[in-house]
């Protein structure tokens, strides 16, 4: 567990590479918390049995994954604080982390991402 949050820890790996360790937004009042309020995103979050986001609250611009039930990634957008996009209807899994992290990751659509919970 994140002590600071108390949200379940986990690393994301993708084609044998880690890209990042990720707190897990696993109960509905964490997925409805999500990043609410953050003026600066400094952990990676994982919305498990999460098709739609939104950004209304967050301070800043974020990276969205989301990701099939086999974890392949779906669909990729960059929000902006204070948007609603469409739902994704066969994502299963939502992952946000702050703008530019995927680009530096290297993630594209198709790529199979595995959460490993530490």
């Amino acid at each position: 567990m994140n002590s600071q949050t108390s949200l379940p820890t986990a690393w994301l790996v993708s084609d044998g590479r880690v890209l990042a360790s990720a707190d897990v937004a696993n109960t509905p009042r964490a997925r409805r918390r999500g990043l609410i309020g953050q003026r600066t995103v400094t952990t990676v979050l994982v919305l498990d049995h999460c098709r739609w986001i939104h950004t209304i609250g967050v301070k800043c611009a974020l990276d969205i994954a989301y990701l099939n039930a086999d974890g392949t990634v779906i669909k990729i957008q960059r929000l902006a604080p204070m948007r609603v996009p469409l739902p994704v209807t066969k994502s299963c899994t939502v992952i946000e982390a702050s703008a530019g992290s995927f680009e530096r990751w290297g993630l594209h659509i198709g790529d199979v991402i595995e959460v490993r919970y530490t």
